[in-house]
């Protein structure tokens, strides 16, 4: 990489020291960029010597300030400050776009799927003699990344990342979707919807955008200039049979599968090619993970769904389910199960908000019982399947909500399922 002429002239205030922010810091370090400042409301002692005595100063005076994903502008203490500056703020991901750049960029964006289809996208490039590199939400900050002229960068983005972005202009843009969800973070519907637009607005006649056929409509009335693509699902469908992994042609990787399609044809990779290409592919954990098959018995860890919306995807894929919902729920959801409750046996619901959830299944009028932990929720569902006396008993972590009441993280209660699964599996079947 080479930076553009006057990047180093730029100074910069990193806002936010977590995972990003150090990250930015660090390549800032390698780069010989010494002209920036660092700022954590919590944490005052990391970078203590960058720390400027004057958050109003610093803000003022830099010429971008690089906000972590993780800061939302409606919850920060320093909101006013921030929002007065709202022009200067940029994201890791620009710094990327903000440098001159011989490689190719895939960037890819959606309420739901992201993480899977990005690394299905970079399995299928490096698959097809690629050097394809993998960063952003997904894990590995995009900053970390030893980029060379050759690379193909493939970028999850979130709505975080992109909604305070200026300069991202990638070759290659995915929406897969947009479903409800973070609008606590961005206040509205539409403000949600804007950011993940933002992947198309800096796009250039030769560069592509790959849309889902719902927001044609709303990506045509932007006036926006690359090569729309609308990537066609009964073209997948009809080549779904093909492929051999049972995970990647489920119904759960419809849509992350037919924008894989759309993509591999833009790269000219044969259809021979891109079925041959998913026969070692493994997915994410914690994303419809079937961790542990014994007798009749499949234990299933899609933790990852932190909205009713991914839940329906592992609703819909199988019968005979025994489902575990419940923690923090978002804001504005619903639970409409329709004819999804034909392949439900029993829900338990988990969690601190257990009004919210019992509700919302009395309306849908399915069976259920309140077992506030994963642990009661597992021994009571062995008991369950006892009298059930189904031939096939699909016992499913889909909990529809946020993980904070309970867990740190999603990854940890999806730790904390399969560990718990394993412990009395062993007991009890």
């Amino acid at each position: 990489m080479v930076l553009v002429k006057n990047f180093k002239k730029l100074s910069f205030l990193v806002y936010g020291l977590g995972l990003t922010g150090q990250s930015v810091v660090n390549f800032f370090h390698r780069n010989n960029i010494q002209n920036f400042q660092v700022w954590d409301d919590i944490n005052r002692d990391l970078y203590k010597r960058r720390r400027p005595e004057s958050l109003n100063k610093a803000l003022k005076e830099v010429s971008y300030i690089v906000l972590s994903p993780g800061v939302s502008l409606n919850k920060s203490k320093n909101k006013t400050k921030l929002t007065k500056y709202k022009k200067k703020i940029i994201t890791d991901i620009d710094l990327i776009f903000l440098l001159k750049k011989f490689w190719k960029s895939i960037v890819i964006t959606g309420t739901n799927g992201k993480s899977t289809t990005s690394k299905i996208v970079q399995h299928l490039l490096i698959e097809n003699n690629y050097k394809a590199l993998l960063g952003g939400n997904i894990g590995t900050p995009i900053l970390d990344l030893q980029i060379r002229k050759d690379n193909i960068l493939v970028i999850e983005a979130s709505s975080f990342q992109l909604s305070h972005s200026k300069f991202i202009s990638p070759d290659y843009a995915i929406l897969l979707n947009i479903t409800n969800d973070h609008l606590d973070w961005h206040g509205s519907m539409k403000n949600y919807i804007d950011s993940k637009f933002k992947i198309f607005e800096k796009q250039k006649k030769t560069q592509f955008s790959f849309v889902n056929k719902n927001f044609k409509k709303n990506y045509q009335n932007r006036n926006l200039k690359g090569k729309l693509i609308i990537p066609d699902e009964k073209k997948y469908k009809k080549l779904k049979f093909k492929i051999k992994n049972l995970y990647l042609n489920s119904k759960i990787n419809d849509e992350n599968m037919t924008n894989v399609l759309s993509l591999a044809k833009v790269f000219k990779i044969s259809e021979k090619s891109f079925l041959t290409s998913f026969d070692e592919f493994k997915g994410l954990p914690h994303r419809y993970e079937i961790f542990l098959k014994k007798k009749n018995y499949t234990f299933i860890n899609d933790s990852k769904a932190t909205s009713f919306e991914a839940s329906k995807f592992a609703l819909l894929n199988t019968k005979n389910i025994f489902w575990i919902l419940g923690g923090l729920p978002k804001k504005n959801d619903k639970i409409y199960l329709n004819n999804l409750k034909l392949n439900l046996v029993k829900c338990y619901i988990i969690g601190k908000h257990v009004n919210f959830f019992k509700k919302q299944l009395k309306n849908s009028k399915v069976n259920f019982t309140i077992t506030k932990n994963l642990k009661n929720s597992i021994l009571q569902i062995l008991k369950d399947i006892t009298l059930f006396k189904k031939k096939e008993n699909i016992i499913l972590l889909s909990p529809s909500a946020a993980s904070f009441d309970q867990f740190r993280n999603f990854e940890k209660r999806g730790e904390n399922f399969k560990k718990l699964v394993k412990q009395y599996a062993r007991k009890y079947i």
